[in-house]
């Protein structure tokens, strides 16, 4: 399956099927993770947590007790790289069958901060759980995704930009780039808040982050940056599956943005 088309399909899952996930796709998760690299070059500890075992618990999640969870150190770029990685794996679990969701405050997380066995310097961002996908969704996940609109996206002009913040880039100027924008446009993000927006200008994409109230923790760890890693894992891969080259470099174009709109890193298309 094309990864365009995997971006596509996905959707989060917090109700599973009961079912035990099959050695081979954990063994098959764990594989790829461990290769699941980041432009930032910074490394993530992946592990598969039994619920029973740990103590582990959310209460939107029914119906699976194993969760995929990673850690790594607190350095610059850590949230990008995080949410780069986590999603480089999200999405190969779906092309095998297996579902997914983010989730990052809605845990016991010092139950699961011990399973990781989180040292001093260390953070683990997030965690999913990893399992089959119910027939029908429980009430609690129809009326969260009601909530969040999960099922809806801003627009195509909303989210990216011609040369400056001053002029929207339609789907037809954005050419060869379309592809890889939509893919963008279709990512998950922290209540669906979709904080990415991306200007395009010659042979760069520049990623910004609208940033949302509630988001930025009193020691300055930003969940919004964690989406911003997951629009630039959709974009390259997309990128790549048109035959587009990206490489990444954080050189701030000092483009005049909103107060609330700020700069994080740019891709370099080839």
């Amino acid at each position: 399956m094309k990864i365009s088309e995997v971006i596509r399909k996905r959707r989060s899952v917090r109700s599973f099927d009961g079912t035990q996930l099959r050695e081979k796709d954990a063994m098959a998760i764990m594989k790829f993770a461990e290769k699941a690299e980041n432009p930032y070059g910074i490394p993530v500890t992946w592990k598969l947590l039994d619920a029973g075992k740990y103590g582990l618990s959310s209460p939107v999640i029914v119906g699976t007790d194993t969760f995929i969870a990673g850690k790594m150190r607190r350095v610059r770029y850590a949230e990008e790289a995080f949410g780069y990685s986590f999603e480089k794996i999200v999405l190969f679990a779906e092309s095998i069958g297996v579902g997914t969701t983010w989730i990052a405050g809605t845990m016991n997380r010092d139950a699961f901060e011990r399973a990781m066995e989180v040292a001093e310097g260390e953070v683990m961002p997030c965690v999913s759980p990893v399992g089959y996908a119910a027939k029908k969704m429980s009430f609690r996940e129809t009326m969260m995704r009601k909530g969040i609109k999960a099922d809806s996206r801003n627009g195509f002009e909303e989210l990216f930009f011609d040369g400056s913040f001053n002029t929207p880039l339609t789907e037809e100027k954005a050419g060869a780039l379309k592809g890889a924008l939509e893919a963008v446009r279709l990512a998950p993000s922290a209540v669906n808040r979709q904080p990415w927006r991306v200007v395009v200008s010659g042979d760069k994409a520049h990623f910004y982050k609208k940033q949302s109230k509630g988001f930025v923790s009193a020691d300055g760890w930003d969940i919004q940056k964690i989406d911003i890693g997951i629009a630039l894992c959709h974009f390259e891969l997309a990128a790549n599956e048109s035959g587009i080259d990206v490489t990444l470099e954080t050189a701030d174009p000092a483009l005049p943005s909103g107060d609330d709109t700020h700069y994080v890193a740019s891709c370099v298309l080839k």
